[in-house]
């Protein structure tokens, strides 16, 4: 093979792995509300972002009527937060008892419920975005777990 010959078959092959490589993956963190936003909207549901002076922000949104928040946790000056926590509770039902809120926690994974301080039962599912992030699509699926915890949940508590 010609000096050139060699040299045009290893830019081609360069080239060739180049194409062959895999697309790296958006990272998502919590450091930005709006990013988290649009991925709650891109599930179809409305996303609202809450932001008060002092406070850590936070996303309100509902699937099926029902409500629920993405918290933006372990935040440094309501900025720069780390961990998104989902949470939804109802206030139409007090008969909830902690054996079964223990029933849930033992059968249930990614998700907890307990008691709020007025009674009402609550569930929550934390999401560590901490350091890089994770994928974009990772974080997507965490919200369809999300809304299949929701369900179960709601009928969890309902169910008589």
């Amino acid at each position: 093979m010609t000096r050139h010959a060699t040299h045009a078959a290893f830019a081609l092959g360069l080239l060739a792995l180049s194409a062959a490589a895999p697309a790296r993956a958006e990272l998502i963190n919590a450091t930005n509300p709006a990013t988290i936003k649009a991925i709650v909207e891109s599930q179809g549901w409305p996303a609202t972002i809450v932001s008060k002076a002092g406070d850590d922000p936070y996303i309100e949104s509902n699937r099926n009527g029902l409500k629920f928040l993405v918290l933006f946790m372990n935040c440094e000056d309501g900025k720069r937060c780390k961990t998104l926590q989902y949470y939804m509770g109802f206030s139409d039902t007090k008969d909830v008892t902690l054996e079964q809120l223990n029933k849930w926690n033992k059968e249930k994974r990614f998700a907890r419920a307990y008691r709020d301080d007025v009674g009402d039962p609550v569930l929550e599912m934390d999401v560590d975005l901490d350091f890089a992030g994770i994928p974009r699509e990772n974080v997507g699926e965490t919200l369809n777990t999300w809304a299949s915890l929701m369900d179960s949940f709601r009928e969890f508590v309902f169910e008589k």
